[in-house]
């Protein structure tokens, strides 16, 4: 039986797009519409990996998702880039002046604001996915209302593009990970890259410390997210990303950094993608 794929979100959009590239056209997709919900049918057993986006080159980190992946024990396997470009599309046959409402995700949303600034008569709505209101809005044949989403969710169904390319940012990408119950093993493949986690005290030099063992080690740093801890204060979170050419001078790191830090917690080993 092949595997199910947890998405978020459904035929169309961004989240099926990842998985098409990543495990082929033929994927089976199981949809969800909200990130918990996709994360229970990982941990419950109904998926057996899924696709979860974690960064905007507009809109920034979606700092929810670190903490599901934290707080379900989920393992990173893999990661995948795609160019987010996004359109507005309606019931064929509109203009762009007679649209009174735009539905969409809210992080669709975010990365297309400077184009609607340019049209202060919609009034912009956060909905749970892009391609499940392209959908709504066909089903029902709803005039004057529009939605942000991808060229295939158009394509699907049936919408005609009012205006394509409205992201702020024409280099927009997303960076997705793929998620899993269990540890990926290297299995002949080259795993380069890894994400932690690990709780520091607000110290003067107590960040920099780790960071200068990342140095020390050849490890490159590609990004780090500080997170509040709610139940202690001035205490945070860091989630980390390094790439790394020799996998025992990565080991040899972590030994260290264990030592520095509380609750230390490698959330994945995979292949770098960039």
């Amino acid at each position: 039986m092949d595997k199910l794929i947890g998405i978020q979100g459904i035929q169309g959009s961004f989240h099926h797009l990842v998985a098409q590239q990543y495990f082929g056209q033929q994927v089976n997709v199981l949809e969800a519409m909200s990130f918990h919900e996709m994360v229970n049918s990982l941990v419950s057993g109904e998926s057996q990996e899924a696709v979860m986006a974690i960064e905007n080159s507009i809109a920034g980190s979606i700092l929810p998702n670190y903490a599901l992946i934290d707080e379900n024990e989920l393992q990173i396997i893999g990661e995948h880039y795609i160019p987010i470009n996004m359109n507005l599309m309606s019931i064929p046959g509109q203009k762009i002046t007679d649209i009174k409402k735009v539905f969409s995700h809210p992080m669709a949303l975010l990365q297309c604001k400077e184009f609607f600034k340019n049209y202060p008569h919609i009034k912009l709505i956060e909905d749970t996915d892009t391609a499940e209101v392209a959908r709504r809005i066909s089903e029902k044949g709803s005039m004057g209302i529009a939605a942000v989403a991808s060229e295939a969710a158009a394509k699907i169904f049936g919408l005609e593009i009012l205006a394509s390319g409205i992201h702020t940012k024409k280099s927009n990408a997303t960076r997705f990970w793929i998620i899993s119950k269990i540890k990926k093993e290297p299995n002949g493949e080259v795993l380069n890259k890894a994400s932690m986690k690990f709780e520091l005290e607000s110290t003067r030099g107590s960040l920099v410390s780790v960071l200068n063992i990342f140095r020390d080690f050849n490890l490159d740093m590609t990004k780090i997210q500080s997170m509040p801890i709610i139940e202690t204060p001035w205490k945070y979170s860091f989630f980390v990303d390094v790439i790394f050419e020799d996998h025992s001078e990565f080991l040899k790191a972590m030994e260290i950094i264990t030592v520095m830090t509380d609750h230390l917690k490698i959330l994945g080993t995979y292949k770098n993608r960039l």
